[in-house]
């Protein structure tokens, strides 16, 4: 049996979350407009106001994380976060963010390009609690950079492009 025309990978997006400036609080979204080298419409990075903005690079555009990571966040280390509590813009469930790593895919109507993991940092641990930080490790999502722009809704496929 022939591999041709299975996708690697499918998944969806779960839910979509912006901060208005750096440590503010992610706020829900049921869409976003991605946009090549500045990120998602509404988000801190976008505006230019992020933590790390003064270091902005493709891959502080788009993060991802998911739900499959966070499901074993609370399995393994009894540790919940709600949605938008990991700092990442977009959940996900369905594909493995970490094999993304040099890879393009699309998300709705964008297309990204994953550039490197997405490690816990320690704001995440100052807002949080150390079985968050150390249960993420490897698997604190993806870091992204928007390639070409678009709309992305919560339900849009993400689909590895090639």
């Amino acid at each position: 049996m022939s591999g041709a025309g299975v996708k690697p990978w499918a998944g969806e997006v779960v839910s979509i979350h912006v901060a208005a400036e750096g440590s503010a609080p992610m706020e829900p979204r049921r869409e976003v407009t991605a946009v090549p080298g500045r990120g998602l419409e509404g988000d801190r990075y976008h505006a230019g106001v992020g933590t790390y903005s003064r270091k902005m690079e493709p891959a502080r555009e788009v993060t991802l994380v998911e739900t499959e990571a966070l499901d074993a966040l609370e399995r393994e280390y009894g540790y919940r976060l709600a949605p938008g509590a990991s700092r990442r813009n977009i959940e996900t469930r369905g594909v493995p963010l970490n094999h993304l790593v040099g890879r393009e895919f699309r998300v709705g109507a964008a297309r990204l390009r994953g550039i490197r993991l997405c490690e816990p940092c320690s704001h995440l641990a100052a807002l949080t609690d150390a079985r968050a930080h150390k249960g993420l490790v490897h698997r604190g999502g993806l870091r992204a950079q928007v390639l070409e722009g678009g709309a992305i809704r919560v339900g849009d496929a993400l689909e590895v492009v090639g």
